[in-house]
């Protein structure tokens, strides 16, 4: 007689099915921290050598902070206060630490602040927070930067740099990256297939993976260049340089869709460069959460 216990096999995982689609504030946290929580053991696996352990790359270009020096002169940043928003495993914070900075590094996702612990922050506070409700108080910051951090995943990023402003000091600055708004147009592919337009630029729908009970799982939302400036305006700054850096010769490296091939026709990155106004605080938000 057979007693074994039948063997039940697991279903196979499905794959996210890729859409686009309304997804409002508070499903795009809640799928992203996800998200990211999952995959931030294999992000750092594929990426952390072309990022360093303490470089400041703000760009999969590869642009680096010590050559472009946008938050400002390098021998000026000892003893500021700096917020990295969307820090991953706190690189960028790490790079500023040793400039003689006092950086503080924020992200949604638990998981890649683990990374940030593996590494090594020592020097270098981690925050878990969504970075639509910063816990700091006013003032608390003379810079604020993200590598593509926070605002390409948040369905409101005037109430994100209405936040940023907020802790920052006067005369503060504020420098983030995003995907170049174009590449919205193209498909995300690295090679010749991601050459040629294949959507309406003025589209803002959201991009979702969601799961099979249609859950997103991921979002990511689409702002064009007029939009991002007009936030800038909005969350209560001044607009001091748009930088979109040029794929340089000596990456010969493919990052998801950005690559060589791409990078020399069409621009993969957006840098906005930012100084908090002072010409009068913007008015108050009156933000409805979803």
């Amino acid at each position: 007689m057979n007693t074994r216990e039948p063997i039940i096999q697991e279903p196979e995982p499905t794959e996210p099915e890729a859409t686009r689609r309304a997804a409002g504030g508070t499903e795009s946290s809640r799928a992203n921290r996800g998200w990211w929580d999952r995959n931030a053991d294999d992000y750092q696996v594929e990426h952390g050598t072309f990022l360093g352990d303490d470089r400041f790359v703000w760009c999969p270009e590869g642009l680096d902070e010590i050559e472009a020096e946008l938050l400002g002169p390098m021998e000026d940043l000892k003893g500021k206060d700096v917020l990295e928003i969307g820090a991953g495993a706190a690189q960028c914070s790490r790079w500023l630490a040793a400039q003689g900075a006092r950086p503080v590094a924020l992200d949604l996702s638990h998981r890649q602040l683990q990374h940030a612990l593996r590494i090594g922050a020592d020097s270098v506070p981690l925050v878990q927070a969504d970075a639509t409700t910063l816990p700091f108080a006013d003032g608390s910051f003379d810079l604020a930067c993200s590598a593509y951090g926070a605002l390409p995943f948040v369905a409101e990023p005037v109430r994100v740099l209405r936040e940023v402003r907020r802790v920052l000091r006067p005369g503060g600055r504020f420098v983030f990256s995003v995907t170049h708004p174009v590449r919205w147009a193209f498909p995300d592919e690295p090679g010749p297939e991601g050459l040629s337009v294949a959507s309406s630029y003025f589209d803002r729908t959201p991009y979702v993976e969601q799961d099979e009970d249609g859950n997103a799982v991921y979002v990511e939302h689409h702002r064009t260049v007029g939009d991002r400036v007009r936030d800038v305006v909005a969350g209560g700054f001044r607009l001091v340089d748009l930088v979109e850096p040029e794929w340089p010769a000596w990456n010969t490296q493919e990052w998801g869709g950005w690559s060589p091939l791409r990078g020399n026709l069409i621009p993969g990155t957006a840098i906005f460069v930012c100084e908090r106004s002072e010409t009068g605080a913007p008015p108050a938000a009156g933000w409805e959460r979803d």
